[in-house]
């Protein structure tokens, strides 16, 4: 890794030190030990941070492990300051030790770790760390996404992760930082928010400058001070009023203007700590029956994005696939990816930030209700709100999927309000987002109300949601999926309606003869293309739709109802998926979208 692969991209500082690459490993399924001096026979070498189920890792082990160990020796001289181990994801559970000295204990699949690991380093240089890996594949209670619990994945399941996926980095700074930098766009007053929290030994006279630019144009350039260790401030920005001046401010998926920004931490005149970052001028809202972007009423074309690749699972091979993976959603005419089941890297995130593309962020489900596994998707949701809050790209946050964890929400009060209160901690943590409480039906508390149709006849599915009283022929009669729309006591309330699973359709032109599975099936490369302008069209032109989201970007093991191959190849030309994508239906006459598809 280099600079421009810091895996952290919104508090970025120049100097540290990745420890991805080869590590010591061993699987421990019969619980022998509990301290690292217990493990004397390191069997594998792993490369990090891809997980042993997978290809890329040298192991390839995809069979039923619970309990696993890493270790990797480095070398780094104790500085004046503060040393921090950060870990950017380890499923599930993980204790960590640098030297012999426990540092950090962790639990929750998708969000970081990190340990100041300062008191325990050796100062001849000569260091250690030691990972243990808990990861129970049966356990249904806990957030595990799309990792199936059989032995091979079957249906709409994949193989499992296990231990670390994401990458191991380490950072020197000061004794006293910043370790927290949150950024919140104010479109209506045109105020950049900015929350900086330090930690450290110092407590008093410490300021932060904060500078802000548009390209080579000084935006702001603020002093403030922090009160026990936080300041919290609003930066007004100079508002050109007329939309044509303000657009060349605003962020949007077909103009991503990101701000570049500088936050410097001194101690009276002493630099103390200073990291880059960047944010952008952007709203989301609900207005009526349409989502709003920047105060406009903007159709979402997303496409659903499950974030595996064949030879390295839930881990990108590398930096530019996690861009190609955003340049080719745009390609295909898409303007949003909802990640499926899944925290994506940082660095995804930071490419969607950067070349324009909405997320809609999703928490992994556990599968079986209880206390437990509620308290799970609390602590790691949190963590995953705190971690990704800042980030421009994301629009909606999405706590449940098609009652998964709360399968009984028809009939028990304690999974209805585990879905209320996940709705209400969400909004709570960020009320400058949407939140949809569960996606697909079963709609209790929600700001967008999803769908999850699978019917892949265009006529039949336009002729569904062309209603001209859908209160009573869709939400009271009507039953996509089998389900009930909303649950009794929340009926539509005029909230944006969103076709968030649709299509569907299998065709895997690389693998003959092989078993796939998809909602639907075509034999060849135009009937796929055919069907696929058909559905498009029909949902482009159904005005009840504030927008949509096609199954899937690209085919992921058994499931080959992408657009893409596994391997990102596309099955048909990309700009004829980019023409359908936007409601056209026949590419050479030139026919274009109605009036829902603007």
């Amino acid at each position: 890794m280099n600079q421009f692969e810091y895996p952290r991209p919104q508090l970025v500082r120049d100097h540290w030190i990745s420890l991805n690459g080869p590590w010591r490993f061993m699987y421990d399924d019969e619980r022998r030990c509990q301290m690292p001096n217990c493990v004397d026979g390191w069997t594998h070498e792993i490369v990090v941070p891809f997980a042993p189920e997978t290809k890329a890792s040298g192991i390839g082990d995809t069979g039923f492990h619970t309990v696993c160990w890493y270790q990797r020796q480095f070398t780094l001289q104790p500085g004046s300051g503060r040393t921090i181990l950060h870990f950017g994801a380890i499923d599930y559970s993980a204790r960590v030790w640098v030297n012999d000295h426990l540092v950090a204990e962790h639990e929750g699949g998708h969000t970081p770790i990190h340990a100041d690991i300062t008191a325990v380093m050796n100062s001849n240089g000569a260091q250690v760390v030691t990972v243990m890996v808990e990861d129970d594949p049966h356990d249904l209670a806990k957030p595990r996404g799309k990792q199936d619990w059989l032995l091979e994945p079957h249906s709409i399941w994949y193989p499992r992760t296990t231990g670390i996926w994401q990458p191991v980095w380490l950072e020197q700074v000061a004794s006293t930082y910043i370790n927290v930098l949150r950024w919140t766009p104010i479109f209506e007053t045109y105020e950049i928010g900015c929350e900086v929290f330090a930690i450290g030994e110092i407590e008093e006279d410490l300021f932060v400058e904060v500078k802000i630019w548009h390209g080579g144009e000084l935006l702001a350039d603020d002093h403030y001070k922090l009160l026990g260790h936080e300041a919290n401030r609003k930066i007004a920005l100079s508002d050109p009023g007329i939309d044509d001046s303000r657009n060349e401010l605003l962020w949007s998926p077909e103009r991503p203007t990101l701000l570049e920004a500088e936050v410097t931490l001194y101690h009276d005149d002493q630099v103390l700590d200073r990291v880059t970052s960047y944010t952008a001028m952007r709203s989301v809202a609900i207005n009526r029956d349409r989502f709003m972007l920047n105060g406009r009423a903007y159709p979402l074309r997303l496409v659903l994005d499950q974030g595996y690749w064949p030879d390295s699972l839930m881990t990108a091979p590398s930096d530019a696939a996690l861009r190609r993976d955003v340049e080719l959603a745009k390609a295909m005419g898409f303007n949003g990816v909802r990640k499926h089941q899944k925290i994506e890297d940082p660095r995804y995130l930071y490419w969607a930030d950067k070349l324009g593309l909405l997320v809609w962020e999703e928490m992994p489900s556990p599968y079986r209700f209880s206390p437990k596994a509620i308290s799970r998707i609390v602590k790691e949701w949190t963590e995953a709100l705190e971690r990704d809050f800042s980030h421009p790209c994301v629009i909606v946050w999405v706590p449940f999927n098609e009652s998964w964890g709360v399968p009984n929400l028809t009939l028990t009060q304690a999974h209805r309000n585990a879905v209320e209160a996940l709705y209400h901690l969400t909004r709570t943590l960020d009320a400058t987002r949407p939140v949809i409480g569960n996606d697909g039906w079963e709609a209790s508390a929600t700001d967008i109300l999803g769908i999850h149709d699978y019917d892949c006849d265009p006529d039949r599915l336009a002729a569904r949601y062309a209603v001209s009283d859908p209160v009573r022929t869709l939400f009271d009669q009507r039953r996509p999926g089998g389900r009930i729309l909303t649950l009794d006591g929340f009926p539509h309330r005029g909230q944006p309606i969103v076709l968030t699973e649709f299509g569907g359709i299998a065709f895997d032109p690389q693998i003959s003869g092989t078993a796939t599975w998809g909602y639907s099936r075509a034999h060849t490369a135009e009937t796929f293309l055919d069907l696929y302008r058909d559905l498009l069209f029909a949902v482009n032109n159904t005005f009840m739709f504030s927008g949509f989201c096609y199954t899937q970007f690209a085919d992921t093991f058994q499931e080959a109802n992408g657009l893409l191959c596994a391997d990102r190849t596309p099955k048909v030309p990309l700009d004829q998926i980019y023409a359908a994508t936007r409601g056209v239906k026949y590419l050479h006459t030139g026919e274009g979208p109605g009036p829902g598809g603007a």
